[in-house]
């Protein structure tokens, strides 16, 4: 009869075995990792993970995230052996081809078992500091009863070594996030060569110095990873088990060098792991006995997952709504509320206080909603009253206090959104979106609500000066797939703009907002033009042929609108088109398209790099905006400067 050690052996080379067996085919992948931490993944998948193959979205799961993405063959290969039923011994063959579900690196939604995209090292171990924060957060508010789960990670060098990771831990430590579980594969190996050739960071000194609990373990020895993990889960802090492992573990000759690490071992190499192994089957050939062992395991939370259902199904609709990321009915009545009083009161306020009266309205209305800003909370006016801020005493608010950290900020967003439960949002002045920009592009690749709350959005910052000038931000995020810019011009067409992005369910979300002050012009709020992306504002007048367009966002509309005014004194129509959210406007059919632009010259107005704006005007119109950088200096000097003016947009039109 077979010891436990010997079956864990014989599960773990059967991970071994499909990963290398998978890059071999494919001639492309990364074996070093699965094979490295195949003994870890065995443990904790056949022991402790809780989850669900059967029901794969179960929301008190455990969730994985596999931060060291390129190793993705070692998730494929556990959700097949553990029974997945979107994942086949097929698609484990088909590792990395055009349109297969088992990509290079994990990518969320292609298979039920993958809980976020990863790849671009040090995101994944951040994203997961944003699951471990959602559970804490909804178990506060809902009871352990239906959350209480781990978030385990397994992480490399690489992830450690990226910058984002130190501003994410630090937070993990801060917060007490003790249902944090990180796995190290420590094996001194990086693409180049060994790790010290480029870091000599002592990283246990480095995660005990922010609060963690740490552990260093064998990771080949079954019995210390199981040990570990157990202390672990009793930890009062986050937990970092570092796991002394060998890359390409059980590839006789090139295992414990960066030749195993992104190249496929090769045919010899892959033959003679066999014989080392003893792994006496064809590829892909795993032997019945393991295969249903590895099954046994996925089966083993079923109980619990009914015993869960029933309590979830005793919380209530409000429970079932939060979790399944459902809005409240009526939840907007406030927010319309606010911004036909805005229009009666003719509302003159800075768009990022629009948003904050939005906010105002919005808040008490969705349980899901958690805030925060990177220590911009008073410029960016992400705070609210009624809201409370969390702490690891407490996590029963909605409000996080990031500090100066904006890419982790980003990435513990994904991760809330990811979790399920929270719908986030997060605030930094727009030119400092550039520190989170990798994690808002994740995002949109994965398809999740998320909303930046990005003010100071033009040279209207004024005497803060280039640094803090936003230029070429809008051009290069309407540029990006799956994410929604929003430039409002006043508080009525804010509020649209926060309701399409709570609304956005796979959609992130850009509030672009002001500092300075402007008019309202909206009249109206029975339709969210907003969402029509771009539309008239200001028509010719009656009976009168549009002899130009003017294409404005922002503030820049208010200037588009008196130049209307002083164009039509001088016996000259235009019409002024708001365009706050170009992405929305492309999605619309050509005949609206073509309606709202006309076929009279067009100009574009906008405190901005003048880059994109071509495709509107087309080449014989004109675009009002930045060639470089801004200044230093007030922001009514700066407009006047730069010719971003009323005077401007006439003497454009007059030479049109």
């Amino acid at each position: 009869m077979e010891t436990s050690k010997q079956v864990l052996t014989k599960m773990a080379n059967a991970i071994r075995f499909l990963s290398a067996d998978a890059i071999e085919k494919s001639q492309s992948g990364h074996p070093g990792m699965p094979l490295g931490m195949a003994d870890v993944a065995t443990v904790l998948f056949s022991k402790f993970i809780k989850i669900n193959p059967k029901a794969p979205r179960w929301f008190d799961r455990d969730r994985f995230v596999l931060s060291a993405g390129h190793g993705s063959m070692l998730l494929y290969s556990l959700l097949y052996l553990m029974g997945y039923e979107d994942i086949s011994i097929e698609d484990i063959k088909n590792f990395r081809q055009l349109g297969a579900k088992t990509a290079g690196h994990p990518e969320y939604g292609h298979l039920s078992g993958i809980d976020m995209t990863t790849g671009p090292l040090g995101q994944g171990i951040s994203s997961a500091v944003g699951m471990a924060m959602a559970e804490r957060i909804i178990a506060a508010k809902y009871g352990e009863d239906v959350c209480n789960h781990y978030t385990y990670v397994i992480c490399g060098d690489g992830c450690l070594m990226e910058g984002i990771s130190e501003e994410a831990i630090s937070l993990a430590g801060h917060w007490g996030l003790n249902k944090l579980i990180v796995f190290w594969d420590n094996n001194n190996i990086t693409i180049d060569g060994t790790v010290d050739k480029a870091n000599s960071t002592d990283q246990i000194a480095r995660f005990k110095a922010v609060g963690w609990n740490t552990i260093e373990i064998n990771g080949h020895d079954y019995e210390e990873i199981e040990q570990a993990i157990i202390k672990a889960q009793k930890s009062d802090r986050p937990s970092l088990i570092a796991c002394k492992t060998k890359i390409g573990f059980g590839a006789p000759n090139k295992c414990g060098t960066n030749k195993c690490h992104g190249s496929p071992l090769g045919a010899d190499e892959v033959s003679a792991m066999r014989q080392e192994l003893n792994w006496n089957y064809a590829p892909f050939e795993i032997p019945t006995d393991i295969l249903e062992a590895w099954r046994a395991c996925g089966q083993a939370q079923e109980k619990e997952y009914e015993a869960w259902q029933k309590r979830a199904t005793a919380q209530g609709k409000e429970f079932s709504d939060v979790i399944s990321g459902k809005l409240p009915p009526n939840w907007d009545k406030d927010l319309m509320t606010m911004a036909q009083k805005a229009i009666e009161e003719k509302t003159k306020v800075a768009t990022r206080k629009a948003s904050q009266m939005c906010l105002e309205q919005i808040v008490p209305h969705i349980p899901q909603i958690v805030g925060g800003s990177a220590d911009l909370a008073a410029s960016n006016l992400t705070f609210v009253n009624g809201m409370k801020t969390i702490t690891k005493e407490d996590y029963a608010g909605n409000n996080l206090m990031y500090g100066i950290r904006e890419y982790a900020m980003g990435a513990i967003m994904n991760g809330m959104s990811l979790h399920g439960g929270i719908i986030p949002y997060g605030g930094t002045f727009f030119v400092f979106s550039d520190y989170m920009r990798p994690a808002m592009r994740l995002a949109a690749l994965m398809g999740i609500r998320v909303i930046y709350v990005l003010t100071h959005d033009s040279i209207g910052v004024g005497e803060d000066g280039p640094t803090h000038q936003p230029v070429e931000h809008l051009a290069s995020y309407r540029a990006m797939p799956n994410i929604n810019t929003f430039r409002p011009c006043d508080v009525v067409e804010t509020a649209e703009a926060w309701k399409i992005a709570l609304e956005s369910e796979h959609t992130p979300s850009i509030l672009a907002l002001t500092r300075q002050g402007l008019p309202m012009l909206r009249t109206a709020t029975t339709e969210n033009l907003t969402a029509k992306g771009g539309y008239i504002i200001s028509d010719v007048s009656s009976g009168k042929t549009r002899q130009a367009t003017l294409i404005a966002t922002g503030s820049e509309v208010s200037l588009a609108v008196e130049a209307q005014r002083k164009l039509r004194e001088a016996g000259i129509e235009v019409a002024v088109v708001s365009m706050p959210c170009t992405e929305l406007f492309d999605a619309q059919s050509k005949e609206y398209r073509q309606e709202v632009l006309g076929t009279a010259p067009k100009i574009a107005i906008e405190a901005a790099s003048k880059y994109g704006w071509e495709r509107y005007v087309g080449s014989e119109g004109k675009i009002i905006g930045l060639d470089g950088f801004g200044a230093s200096g007030p922001a009514g000097a700066l407009y006047q400067h730069f010719g971003i003016t009323v005077e401007a947009i006439i003497n454009a039109v007059n030479s049109l």
